[in-house]
């Protein structure tokens, strides 16, 4: 039933038009096998097109890992009493703030400070952006020119009348990203997993890339690209979460080509995933989000619930057995 009620109906017909001319099966043998495989494979309708299962054989569907089973093996992973740092955008901050590259404050610390407003008019920037503390998937976010407000109590009535509890620098981004994708600042995605040891292993490497988007986030229509972990170079094609488009040699806007741009700081950004890793041991299987300026990179956010398809698309495999053995590990 929650499969149903997340579900976007249009975006489903859409899917189900599209495989139909893909495969020569009818809709309804397309709608009846979906079905089917939400109980079979615990995943939602939407994902039985995004993960291809209309081309696939029933062991090849096993191996991927759909919102039922990423639930269940986060909550194990990070359990509810611990992952509220992680949730909260102001606690995770707080304990965080060392790994930060840009300034951020809560609507109290503005509040009780009237040199804020000067110090980030004058951090070079004409941007400010303002998130609520529990904002996911780009959702609760707002970016707003300085000259917009003339003093900081503008500001601060704004924030409170519109329910924002952060305020945090604009990030100008690095130089060679700005000309991949300069609509949004794009991000790093790495999945950390400790075992019961607290040994981190590393469960992929993603770029999210904006398609002419304020935000990189695959749901908002953006792509993801896979990275090598050795080495921060791109090492396939741009990839959406939307089955009617095809994969990206060349960003569609910038036409820069993806496959075999390198990440800069990359041995930078790896040490300092590693550290926040175990910062808080608790949480065990963390997705972090890096931005990356000419000053080096910094994390933006660390997410318990971290994006199964940012994970499985870009390398068109399903990735369920790694998680498979850390939970059989997690219990030897």
């Amino acid at each position: 039933m929650y499969y149903f009620k997340k579900i976007n109906w249009s975006v489903y017909h859409q899917f189900l038009k599209h495989a139909a001319q893909l495969t020569k099966l009818t809709k309804f043998q397309l709608a009846f096998d979906s079905l089917i495989c939400v109980f079979l494979y615990n995943i939602s309708l939407l994902e039985y097109f995004q993960f291809r299962f209309f081309e696939l054989n029933a062991r090849e569907r096993e191996n991927w890992a759909g919102t039922g089973f990423m639930y269940e093996y986060q909550l194990y992973m990070n359990p509810i009493s611990e992952r509220i740092v992680l949730d909260n955008k102001t606690l995770f901050y707080q304990k965080y703030q060392h790994f930060f590259i840009h300034q951020v404050l809560n609507l109290n610390e503005l509040k009780n400070d009237e040199t804020i407003w000067l110090k980030f008019k004058n951090n070079g920037s004409s941007k400010i952006v303002l998130k609520t503390k529990d904002g996911k998937c780009g959702n609760g976010v707002l970016i707003k020119l300085f000259s917009e407000f003339n003093n900081q109590n503008e500001l601060i009535e704004f924030m409170e009348s519109n329910n924002f509890d952060l305020l945090e620098e604009y990030i100008v981004q690095h130089h060679l990203l700005n000309e991949l994708s300069p609509s949004a600042v794009n991000t790093v995605r790495i999945f950390t997993q400790l075992d019961k040891n607290n040994q981190i292993s590393i469960l992929g490497c993603r770029l999210r890339i904006s398609v002419n988007s304020m935000v990189d986030n695959m749901a908002a229509g953006n792509m993801a690209a896979s990275i090598d972990e050795n080495t921060g170079i791109i090492n396939g094609n741009g990839v959406y979460s939307d089955i009617t488009k095809n994969d990206e040699e060349f960003h569609p806007i910038t036409k820069i080509k993806i496959k075999g741009f390198q990440i800069p700081f990359w041995p930078e950004i790896l040490q300092m995933v590693k550290e926040a890793a175990t910062l808080n041991p608790q949480n065990k299987s963390i997705g972090w989000d890096i931005v990356i300026t000419e000053n080096g990179p910094g994390i933006l956010e660390g997410n318990h619930d971290w994006c199964k398809l940012v994970w499985q698309l870009p390398v068109k495999t399903g990735m369920k057995s790694v998680l498979l053995n850390h939970l059989n590990n997690s219990n030897a």
